[in-house]
């Protein structure tokens, strides 16, 4: 007969393996944009480079460094509820929220600026255009687009866990659903470190 430990620790295990499983998905649902874009910069690759230089690069650097130092503060929190230090956990889990607002303040502003100059498909500046610039802009908004809204449930899901983290569910005992979290927003972060170079600095 098992012991309840070992059942216990049968239910970590599957929890861990269904949400990597789920990760697994969720890669796939970027990989089909990704890879029209490689299709059609092959097929318009002076387009794509013209139209890929108009974005800022600057910006999409600034993004990563703070999805990076995000992914941080989540590690850092999760080892802190390991050694059950409670309040540390809830402001490193306050700021990677922070953090991820910044993220989304940035592309908004991003966003606005090219919306601003009629780049995007069906804008102004791309109508009757048929050498692929719009192609680029349409897959552009699109994931980026998708990748903001699983920001916007990674923070989310954090504030979900910081609650339970201050009611108790969560502690240095059990907090399997903290990890899993953890592992969600840095898929979030992968992403982006593999979007922000097929967009900004391929050329």
């Amino acid at each position: 007969m098992s012991k309840p430990h070992d059942i216990s620790h049968r239910d970590y295990t599957g929890a861990k393996l269904g949400m990597w499983l789920f990760l697994f998905t969720e890669f796939f649902l970027f990989f089909g944009p990704v890879l029209l874009y490689a299709v059609f910069r092959f097929r318009y690759p002076h387009a794509f480079i013209d139209a890929s230089l108009k974005l800022d690069a600057g910006v999409g650097a600034l993004n990563t460094v703070i999805l990076l130092t995000s992914s941080l503060c989540m590690a850092l929190a999760i080892t802190a509820m390991q050694r059950g230090r409670k309040g540390l956990t809830l402001f490193l889990l306050a700021l990677t929220v922070t953090l991820g607002s910044f993220f989304l303040v940035n592309k908004y502003f991003e966003w606005g600026a090219k919306f601003a100059h009629g780049l995007y498909p069906g804008g102004e500046a791309l109508a009757g255009n048929a050498d692929g610039t719009a192609i680029f802009y349409g897959l552009y908004f699109f994931t980026t687009g998708l990748h903001g809204l699983h920001v916007l449930a990674g923070m989310a899901i954090i504030i979900g866990a910081a609650l339970m983290v201050h009611e108790g569910r969560i502690n240095s005992t059990d907090f399997v659903k903290l990890e899993n979290t953890g592992l969600y927003w840095h898929l979030v972060d992968v992403v982006w470190i593999f979007l922000f170079p097929v967009f900004y600095l391929v050329r």
